[in-house]
């Protein structure tokens, strides 16, 4: 596939003057901070939006899909960031929605479990039921049948917007395995992501964008990581991270035996004033329906949440109860729990946040606006303005969005599921950069995050979950990525307990 001169404008360009070229059995890595037009360049090829200038050829003819369905149908496929799953529908149904089996007008059930149960065990789901609902399932689950979904078939162009996401090792390993089989069949791959290793490792080209210009295409072994980033951003970033000026004070959070079904199994942990408790775990190990339970999102069947300083027992019914205890949760699925998206950056910043842009009980557009405005300024929120609709915005400035409206609120234990998903380089270390500012105030805060080296560059301590226990916390003098993988590995192989870590 060839692309000349494609670009795309909306308001204003964000797209300009792209010429690309997609090879048989190579995986093309493109990069690029968030807003700089990776996953609109995939949108057009992967047919979903149509070119405002420019042409495309695929196949030694002209492509221009009128719709993504016609895409697929000419083997082109798009396994997008943002999932498109139908929750009420089963594991089997999502993956064979186009093709489910029927006689006679109804569906052939056992023949759909057959035909769903190889599929999810390429991407290591075999021990869930092809029969249970997608909207019962985590998000990190629901990414990879998402995955699985788009492996069926025949595809010659495969295009992945950040499919390691919301993945722990295991599962990547498990993606990989089926990129290099697509290589070998020559599909031609590209592979969407702000994890550079990940790129240096399964890539053989690259192509950066930056403010929707083509800076660079080449093959990825003439550049290290940090000459990407530069590439990037138009700058060098400094690698490492200080910690040093964070000071542990007094226990502000205590979570005590929570048990919910087979998810939460007696785990007990401690969090206090000035540190980054970070959760680790594999996918489906119970970390964000750890994060759900103490935010009251979800309820538990036992156990006992204290808070303040010093920690009180406290009977939350609800999130507004832990709201109104300061506590904050910042959801790892953003645009179905977090954010209004046909709302404007205004109405998403403001929520739940009437109090400061209300006067004698009316709403102030012009506070909201002033509300708005600073955290895009805090936030580096790229944004046409405070009007614009959250949902044309690109994925890292949703999430900064949804940062800012709980920064706003000013709660003494923020809990982050997953904060960095889908942010670039240059704008995760502005959010690093914001955990040290808010554990310098005082703040407590809990990240969940698939990404291991993250959380060994961020967080004082981590916790790690294993089926549903937590078997064991390590501070950072004492951890290691293998120690800490192998924590993760061991409730798999066997029961563990779980005792209060502090």
């Amino acid at each position: 596939m060839a692309l000349s001169g494609v670009g795309k404008t909306y308001n204003e360009p964000v797209l300009n003057d792209i010429n690309l070229t997609l090879y048989t059995g190579r995986v093309l890595a493109l990069t690029g901070e968030n807003g700089a037009g990776k996953s609109t360049l995939s949108k057009i090829i992967g047919g979903l939006i149509s070119p405002t200038t420019g042409s495309m050829r695929y196949l030694d003819r002209p492509y221009a899909p009128a719709s993504r369905k016609e895409a697929e149908k000419l083997g082109v496929r798009m396994v997008m960031q943002e999932l498109n799953l139908l929750p009420t529908l089963t594991i089997a149904e999502n993956l064979f929605i186009d093709q489910l089996p029927n006689r006679v007008g109804w569906i052939n059930r056992r023949r759909l479990r057959e035909m769903a149960r190889p599929a999810m065990e390429q991407v290591g789901l075999q021990n869930l039921d092809p029969d249970t609902p997608v909207g019962e399932l985590g998000i990190g689950h629901q990414q990879m049948i998402e995955i699985a979904r788009n492996l069926i078939g025949d595809s010659r162009v495969l295009i992945l917007d950040e499919p390691t996401a919301m993945l722990s090792s295991r599962e990547v390993e498990l993606l990989f395995t089926q990129i290099a089989r697509f290589k070998q069949r020559g599909v031609a791959l590209i592979y969407i992501s702000h994890r550079l290793d990940e790129l240096a490792r399964i890539a053989d080209d690259v192509t950066v964008l930056r403010d929707g210009n083509l800076v660079c295409t080449d093959e990825i072994k003439r550049y290290t990581s940090d000459q990407l980033v530069s590439l990037m951003v138009g700058r060098d970033l400094d690698s490492t991270f200080d910690t040093s000026a964070r000071r542990r004070g007094n226990p502000i959070l205590k979570v005590e035996h929570f048990t919910r079904g087979s998810v939460l199994q007696d785990i007990s942990l401690t969090l206090h004033r000035g540190e980054v408790l970070g959760i680790s775990g594999l996918v489906g190990a119970g970390r964000t329906e750890l994060m759900r339970a103490i935010f009251a999102a979800d309820r538990i069947d036992s156990g006992q949440l204290s808070v303040g300083d010093p920690p009180v027992p406290v009977t939350l019914r609800s999130p507004a109860d832990a709201i109104a205890h300061r506590i904050a949760l910042v959801t790892e699925d953003r645009k179905g729990e977090g954010l209004l998206l046909p709302q404007s950056v205004g109405v998403n910043t403001s929520l739940g946040n009437s109090e400061k842009i209300s006067r004698f009980a009316w709403l102030s557009a012009g506070r909201e606006q002033q509300l708005a405005q600073e955290y895009i300024k805090r936030m580096r929120i790229r944004t046409a303005g405070t009007t614009l609709d959250v949902g044309s915005l690109s994925g890292g400035n949703q999430q900064k969005v949804l940062i800012g409206r709980w920064l706003a609120r000013n709660c003494d234990v923020i809990l982050f599921d997953e904060p960095t998903r889908g942010i670039d380089v240059g704008a995760k270390r502005d959010i690093y950069l914001l955990l040290n500012e808010l554990t310098q105030s005082g703040k407590g805060l809990i990240v969940v995050s698939s990404d291991l080296r993250e959380l060994m560059l961020i967080c004082d301590r981590i916790a790690v979950l294993s089926a549903g226990r937590l078997v064991e916390t390590f501070s950072r003098e004492s951890w290691s990525q293998d120690a800490i993988l192998a924590a993760a590995f061991s409730g798999y192989q066997h029961a563990t307990g779980s005792t209060d870590h502090e």
